[in-house]
């Protein structure tokens, strides 16, 4: 299991670098849309939603991503319109009213929790494909240090209701390797962000990083799955990879417009 992991991240981790530098803003749209869509199926699969609703929230989700990288303004309409549609859907889909309300709420979770908390790596990478490289590699970097410093040295555990396996020692890693994983990048590639901003970036991304694996561990707990699924050998399914960057990435983005790095 741990081969099969540092395998696909070995083959993964330089694509996505590539892809991120040097191909046009509009690919990392059209990969946020397959990555959400993927997540959302898995997501929705946990809820154990009716198809024609998964499949509109889906189609939902890649709309909201679109308005947001080509008319953010519009984007709160969007959201308002896509529940719209789906209240509307399970009102004729179904004559039977009985868990509607959870079934509703679930579509509308997922477009919020997923497209909606991706959204702002449009605004991070219109703003420079680096930002997308450090914010990633901080996520990445503070996943690992979490991993191996909660093998090594974890003996009290974080929050086991939710997520067993989790210790205080490895929240204190994942916040550690995040701040190395951002000044790493800062040394090498973005030279003109100070060295305390680049740490403060990346602790802060590893701290909410955490928050982030928690609450995914929260809807599989409560939906009585380990993974949200099997697509990448090792890792679990996509949500599984995305869990700390939806949280982590607006943080990151709203810390960066904060402190005036980016417009």
């Amino acid at each position: 299991m741990h081969r099969k992991r540092l395998i696909v991240a070995f083959i993964l981790v330089p694509l996505f670098y590539l892809y991120i530098m040097y191909l046009p803003v509009e690919y990392l749209l059209f990969l946020l849309i397959l990555v959400s869509s993927m997540a959302l199926i898995e997501f929705y699969s946990m809820l154990n939603l009716r198809p024609a609703l998964s499949y509109a929230g889906v189609a939902c989700g890649a709309a909201m991503l679109v308005v947001f990288f080509s008319a953010r303004h519009y984007f709160t309409e969007t959201l308002l319109f896509c529940a719209m549609i789906i209240m509307g859907l399970r009102l004729f889909m179904k004559r039977d009213p009985a868990y509607s309300l959870s079934e509703v709420a679930g579509v509308v979770l997922g477009l919020l929790y997923i497209p909606g908390l991706l959204s702002f790596q449009l605004s991070l990478a219109k703003a420079g494909p680096l930002w997308i490289v450090l914010l990633y590699v901080s996520v990445w970097m503070s996943d690992s240090s979490a991993y191996y410093v909660g093998k090594g040295f974890g003996k009290k555990k974080l929050y086991p209701q939710v997520s067993p396996n989790k210790t205080v020692a490895g929240a204190l890693g994942s916040v550690i390797g995040g701040g190395a994983g951002a000044l790493l990048v800062r040394f090498i590639l973005m030279k003109h962000v100070s060295p305390y901003h680049a740490v403060m970036l990346g602790t802060l991304t590893g701290a909410t990083g955490i928050i982030g694996d928690l609450v995914e561990s929260m809807f599989k707990r409560d939906s009585g799955v380990k993974d949200s699924g099997n697509i990448l050998p090792g890792h679990g399914g996509i949500l599984d990879k995305l869990d700390s960057v939806t949280f982590a990435g607006p943080v990151f983005y709203w810390l960066c417009s904060g402190l005036g790095l980016i417009n």
